[in-house]
């Protein structure tokens, strides 16, 4: 708590030295930004202890919404003072409309936003982020995930391959996050708590698909992890993500080479008006795709499946996005046009937290 306390002097003291809304923006990036300095400390909850975690994650949010308020509070004392100057200086039409300065009339693309609401919810339950290539080998985008050969994911109409190298290896474009389950269990030992966002590729154009579209997967190896397990976890982050108190979920038996049993979940909705509501209803809409880790992934990470078990999942950032906020044609999130970005994007300072609420 010491060291927090220390933190929120620092900061605070940098943003009543700053002397404009440029210094002060540097100050919000070193603080709050992905790199800033508390988000390198909540980066830390993942390792802490269930304890730690407890009294580190609640003080670290309200410390992101201190400063959060602080630096607005800062912003207009220094837009004031500006205007002051300014209005000391030169005259002005009066009857003219103000306009927006860059930084508030910005807005942050909803992929963004809906990526930092997952980081924050699994941060609270002790995930880490990995991440990896995107330009992926053969071994771990398919053999290492128990692909078998001519699997139909392995095919053209699937897969993005590039030219064959000099060792005639053909590499493709990651159609999943999933090798970077590989890749952290060859670099890390049990217990394992991840969560992999990033970009993914398939040969696929519609309202609703992206031949470039964002996933989300989680992993978690340990001793003793079970379905009861996967079904905590995931109810408890539908509850979190679409900011309702109670969620109904339906595991249905499935396929996935990677997993075993395999397990696609709907969660109970009400399609009735215009929007999709969760929590309520009686409809039911497929959301994502988990199971327990197949043996023969455990072993390509270097893990004995009889000393470890897990359990993964993945699911569509994309679409749970559209979900959330309503947005009707996915292709939209990728034509850069700023009418629809000032509709459904979001401010830069309202960052979101458990704490101070996700979508705000």
């Amino acid at each position: 708590m010491t060291d927090i306390a220390e933190l929120e002097t620092s900061i605070r003291a940098d943003i009543e030295q700053a002397a404009d809304e440029a210094g002060l923006e540097a100050v919000r990036v070193a603080s709050l930004g992905k790199k800033g300095s508390i988000s390198d400390v909540m980066k830390t909850l993942g390792k802490m202890s269930d304890e730690e975690r407890k009294v580190q994650g609640p003080a670290l949010n309200a410390l992101k919404a201190a400063i959060t308020q602080a630096i607005n509070d800062r912003k207009e004392i220094l837009k004031r003072a500006a205007m002051e100057i300014r209005l000391a200086s030169e005259k002005t039409d009066v009857t003219l409309p103000v306009r927006q300065s860059p930084s508030e009339a910005g807005r942050i693309h909803p992929i963004s936003q809906v990526m930092d609401e997952i980081t924050a919810i699994f941060a609270d339950m002790g995930f880490s982020v990995a991440e990896g290539p995107e330009i992926e080998t053969d071994y771990y985008n398919f053999t290492a995930l128990n692909f078998p050969e001519g699997h139909p994911a392995r095919e053209m109409h699937d897969t993005f391959f590039m030219q064959e190298d000099e060792k005639g290896e053909r590499k493709v474009l990651r159609t999943h996050t999933s090798p970077v389950q590989i890749r952290t269990m060859e670099n890390q030992e049990p217990p394992i708590r991840i969560i992999i966002p990033g970009k993914t590729y398939r040969c696929d154009a519609d309202a609703t698909h992206s031949p470039m579209f964002h996933q989300l997967e989680g992993l978690v190896v340990d001793k003793k992890s079970n379905i009861a397990n996967l079904k905590w976890v995931l109810e408890e982050f539908c509850k979190s993500f679409f900011e309702v108190d109670n969620v109904n979920m339906r595991f249905r038996p499935s396929f996935f080479p990677f997993t075993e049993p395999s397990l696609e979940v709907d969660i109970q909705c009400d399609r009735s008006g215009n929007e999709v509501k969760f929590g309520e209803g009686t409809d039911w809409m497929e959301i994502l795709g988990c199971g327990m880790v197949h043996p023969n992934v455990l072993r390509a990470g270097g893990l004995d499946p009889d000393v470890y078990q897990g359990f993964a999942w993945g699911i569509g950032i994309d679409r749970i996005a559209m979900l959330k906020y309503g947005m009707p044609d996915l292709r939209a999130f990728f034509d850069a046009d700023v009418r629809w970005m000032k509709h459904y994007g979001f401010r830069p300072l309202d960052l979101p937290t458990l704490f101070g609420g996700l979508s705000q």
